[in-house]
């Protein structure tokens, strides 16, 4: 179903996309905090770091292919989880994790990045429908749907680590 899915949208990615989208999310993987994500268990043995660059990663293809603003899509998608601390032993805001994160997310990405509306309404709007309001950009859109697509390979273990080390031996961390 997968093959499907990707012969569909085209989704094969060569040197020039992977350079591409190095740029797209240069400055932020090279940031500290980003970095810090790493430390933060998110699914199994999957950090936050590692997660979010997958979520990232397919959320560009997939603009790209559309013709959407994948910048932005890639920016949001490697933000949309940026809420540092593990949610597996505790938090430090009250309520349950899966209503509040994109909430402390945004907060924790506007605090350290400039943020153009997409991105803030990527991350912010991630867990559709659980932040009640609609996403109101279709990045946004592509970005749930990677979350979604990305935490149940993750979750079920089915080729997420070998696509996440790719996404790592390209980026080179």
């Amino acid at each position: 179903m997968i093959e499907l899915i990707k012969s569909k949208l085209n989704l094969r990615a060569d040197s020039s996309h992977e350079e591409e989208y190095k740029e797209c999310i240069r400055d932020l993987i090279q940031h500290e905090m980003v970095e810090s994500m790493k430390n933060f268990i998110q699914h199994g043995d999957i950090n936050c770091l590692e997660h979010s660059l997958f979520v990232s990663y397919i959320s560009y293809l997939v603009c790209r292919q559309l013709g959407f603003d994948y910048r932005s899509a890639a920016r949001g998608g490697l933000l949309h989880d940026f809420f540092l601390y593990d949610w597996h032993t505790g938090k430090p805001y009250k309520g349950l994790h899966g209503f509040i994160h994109p909430h402390i997310a945004l907060q924790n990405a506007n605090k350290y990045f400039n943020l153009n509306d997409r991105e803030k309404d990527i991350i912010q709007k991630h867990m559709w429908p659980l932040t009640i309001r609609l996403p109101r950009y279709r990045e946004a859109f592509v970005v749930l749907l990677a979350d979604k697509y990305c935490a149940s390979m993750e979750i079920v273990k089915f080729g997420s680590g070998k696509n996440v080390h790719r996404l790592k031996e390209i980026l080179e961390i």
